[in-house]
């Protein structure tokens, strides 16, 4: 059958496909399920409703119009052979894929499970919209929601693994015989894994995390993460507490046990252990389309981090906000053509009037971009190295004249030829000669206390500086990760992808790549960066890691090691 034809085809209830031997498993499964409860979002049993979400009403016992790519149908007889093993492994964030009546799969992840005119049914969401379907809802009453066209309502024994995801084959289906079955083991790793210390042989194909489905976002995010640094480590450990939501345990299981220490322990996490997460993001969040729609790493630290993890936030500002990261917002200044992340962040918080109450142990900086298209300057150069003292309320300062203890600060002055924050710092003798010519400026004190006022008058005050780690770009709504390899001055750069690869089309997957960037020190330099625009004034002419750093980078993570180990 064309697709292109689009016709319609007419298949008996779902019922009658399948065999004496799976009616006898569909209604104990059906048993046990109402024994159980196990009925998903929301949670009450669902009694009325035919198997497949199609746009008739019809008796379930008549004929019905299927969608064009085909009717589920009854698992092959080979899949008969290890169905026990088979259900009993389904569960709600299972991809899965079901047989059709024209010999093609529906490929796509379980987000409900419940009974319906007392049959096991399971409510997948496909990975593809397809003409009859609909989006969750059955006769006025929604089990989950999900894009139009996407949802599919069959009988629970017709659900299989998905093949292209699962750790080993069946035993009716050899390895070396489907090419479905190329993909690395993922164990489950339990305990505690530290962080990689070194790209080592991380490189290559099939490293990472594998994407599937829209999952650029939160792969990159991840990777950057947990890979190799221990910053946001007490996400995994934290103890719960009464005020955290009854599913914090797994959440916090999951993305520890399935996730990072996989990825730290093999090198290696596979779409499926991912997809769990995200069924449960998107089940226990207030944000939407977690399992398949494009969505922005913010979003995905927000359901994550915030929500259910309820991290204590990153950032602490002395209007009395909190924040998980901080969005620039800066006018430009069309006679830069290559500012730095440390520009952009001093006049946004000069522009804001607001400073940090603490020196945060990781910062998170979204570029000055809105959408995924429109960006404030082509290209922007992450800094390497980020001064932080000049942001901190109350942090001991030198006098940008004469180098003593400042006690002082001027905003007018820092904002004059736009010298920086640290222009504004002074110290009383200083303060006195600068303003003499300038007697609109007004000046407010910093509170340093006498303690450390006495030490610091007879010492260099010292600087505080936080260390760039990773990179998130985008481009044409993909999302990619560049990230330090350890935790030296000079430890290298890799490149991660998700989705760097592919193995077979419609219902192929994808293969995640990590590259080692050897040159991305050097463009991160001042010098080094001014050189490349000197050479490649246009994007297209940058080599192509460099053209992703500068001209797609999206957020810019920080970390402060000193301060993390307290926290």
């Amino acid at each position: 059958m064309q697709r292109s034809q689009h016709r319609r085809i007419k298949s008996i209830n779902l019922l009658n496909h399948i065999t004496p031997e799976k009616r006898q498993h569909k209604s104990a499964t059906a048993k046990n399920l109402q024994n159980t409860k196990m009925v998903h979002e929301p949670n009450k049993k669902v009694e009325t409703g035919i198997l497949v979400d199609v746009c008739s009403n019809e008796n379930t016992e008549e004929a019905y119009d299927s969608p064009p790519l085909g009717s589920p149908r009854a698992a092959p007889k080979e899949w008969s052979q290890t169905s026990q093993h088979v259900q009993d492994d389904i569960g709600v964030g299972s991809l899965v894929e079901v047989a059709t009546d024209v010999d093609q799969r529906y490929y796509g992840v379980v987000r409900w499970i419940g009974i319906i005119d007392d049959t096991a049914t399971a409510g997948v969401e496909l990975e593809q919209s397809v003409c009859g379907l609909g989006d969750g809802a059955r006769d006025g009453t929604r089990l989950f929601t999900c894009g139009a066209g996407r949802a599919l309502f069959v009988p629970l024994p017709l659900c299989r693994r998905d093949a292209r995801f699962r750790d080993t084959p069946p035993p009716d289906r050899p390895a070396h015989t489907d090419e479905h079955f190329e993909q690395p083991d993922c164990p489950i790793v339990t305990g505690v894994v530290p962080p990689l210390n070194s790209l080592g042989d991380l490189a290559g194909k099939n490293r990472g995390i594998q994407g599937h489905h829209n999952s650029c976002y939160l792969d990159a995010t991840l990777f950057a993460m947990f890979t190799f640094t221990s910053v946001f480590d007490a996400l995994l450990y934290r103890p719960p507490e009464p005020e955290d939501s009854a599913h914090y345990g797994e959440v916090q299981r999951v993305l520890r046990e399935e996730v990072v220490n996989p990825l730290r322990r093999h090198g290696y996490v596979r779409a499926d252990r991912v997809m769990k997460l995200r069924t449960l993001l998107n089940r226990l969040s207030d944000v939407p389309g977690l399992t398949s729609e494009e969505k922005d790493p913010e979003e995905f630290l927000n359901g994550l981090v915030a929500q259910l993890l309820r991290a204590e936030p990153f950032l602490k500002l002395s209007s009395g906000q909190e924040a998980y990261c901080y969005q620039l917002f800066v006018e430009k200044d069309e006679q830069i053509t290559l500012p730095s992340v440390q520009q952009l962040l001093e006049q946004s918080f000069a522009t804001s009037g607001v400073k940090l109450s603490e020196v945060p142990s990781t910062f998170i900086i979204q570029m000055p971009r809105f959408g995924k298209q429109y960006k404030l300057y082509p290209r922007v150069l992450p800094s390497p190295l980020l001064d932080v003292t000049d942001l901190i309320e109350d942090l001991p300062r030198a006098c940008c004249v004469c180098g003593s203890l400042a006690r002082w600060e001027c905003a007018a002055c820092a904002a004059e030829g736009g010298a920086g924050l640290d222009a504004g710092a002074l110290c009383a003798a200083c303060l006195a000669r600068q303003h003499h010519a300038r007697p609109r400026h007004k000046a407010t004190p910093i509170a340093t206390s006498d303690e450390y006022a006495g030490i610091l008058e007879s010492c260099p005050v010292p600087r505080v500086y936080m260390e760039l780690f990773a990179v998130l770009c985008i481009e044409t709504s993909h999302y990619v990760a560049f990230v330090k390899t350890g935790v030296s001055h000079d430890a290298p750069w890799c490149f991660f992808d998700s989705m760097a690869d592919r193995k077979g089309e419609r219902n192929g997957y994808n293969i995640p790549e990590i590259v080692c960037i050897e040159e991305l020190s050097g463009w991160l330099s001042e010098e080094g960066a001014r050189a490349l625009l000197a050479a490649a004034p246009h994007d297209r002419q940058l080599p192509a890691p460099a053209k992703r750093l500068l001209a797609d980078a999206y957020m810019c993570f920080y970390r402060s090691p000193d301060v993390a180990m307290y926290r």
